[in-house]
């Protein structure tokens, strides 16, 4: 029986629909492993955003901290730059 052009096309079709079912049920299988994925990646997200958060209030601190130093340092400045007193007695 000899295939016509007909019979070739309905083939051609047949093959294509096969396909795409398949690919739509894999489709199915790896919905999961996204919302998987997905969670992973919200879980990260959000410790990534609270390492910011304190990687910002110690940057913060830090600051704050080396302003200190720097008006206890004028002070030091001061006091070492002052004439000796002499010891009385």
């Amino acid at each position: 029986m000899f295939m016509t052009k007909q019979h070739l096309v309905m083939a051609r079709t047949l093959g294509v629909a096969i396909v795409a079912a398949l690919s739509l049920g894999a489709c199915a299988t790896y919905d999961d492993e996204f919302a998987g994925i997905n969670s992973r990646l919200d879980q990260l997200d959000t410790r990534v955003q609270g390492a910011a958060q304190s990687a910002e209030s110690a940057n913060q601190s830090a600051q704050q901290a080396n302003q200190r130093l720097d008006q206890i340092e004028g002070r030091v400045r001061q006091l070492e730059a002052a004439p000796r007193r002499v010891p009385r007695g």
